[in-house]
């Protein structure tokens, strides 16, 4: 993999027939280059939760993904509401879901905790009103 591979997805809001579809895009590439399967489990589930979070709260939003023999990069950018509070909001259980989203057995608020947990690294940019923007880095090697 000599040159990083980057992708691009488009995450369309409140539509949850569609959601996790790039994570599980990005999971299928990172197995047929022979990354660990720990990596792969990383990836997926750190992309995964995000992805959620995106549709639930941000409105939908634009993923990019740069894959290296070092690292996988993921950049989640929504143009939501904001997040008001993050410490609060990394609190597990924490949650702004509404009823109906938690009705469908999401908005446990696990989303960002465990796009921490499984991420090597994670950024989180938010302005109130203007939207989120979530780095997060996953080692291969």
């Amino acid at each position: 993999m000599p040159e990083p591979i980057k992708m691009e997805y488009d995450v369309p809001g409140d539509d949850f027939t569609r959601a996790g579809a790039a994570s599980g895009d990005v999971k299928s590439v990172l197995k047929k280059l022979g990354l660990s399967s720990e990596a792969v489990r990383k990836v997926a589930i750190s992309m995964y939760e995000g992805e959620i979070n995106m549709v639930i709260h941000g409105g939908g939003g634009k993923i990019y993904v740069e894959i290296t023999p070092e690292a996988v990069r993921m950049s989640l950018v929504d143009h939501g509401p904001g997040i008001k509070d993050i410490s609060l909001a990394m609190q597990e259980g924490w949650s702004t879901a509404p009823e109906s989203v938690r009705n469908l057995g999401f908005g446990a608020g696990m989303g960002l905790p465990n796009m921490k947990k499984y991420s090597d690294h994670m950024e989180i940019h938010s302005v109130v009103g203007e939207g989120t923007t979530v780095d997060m880095t996953v080692q291969v090697i």
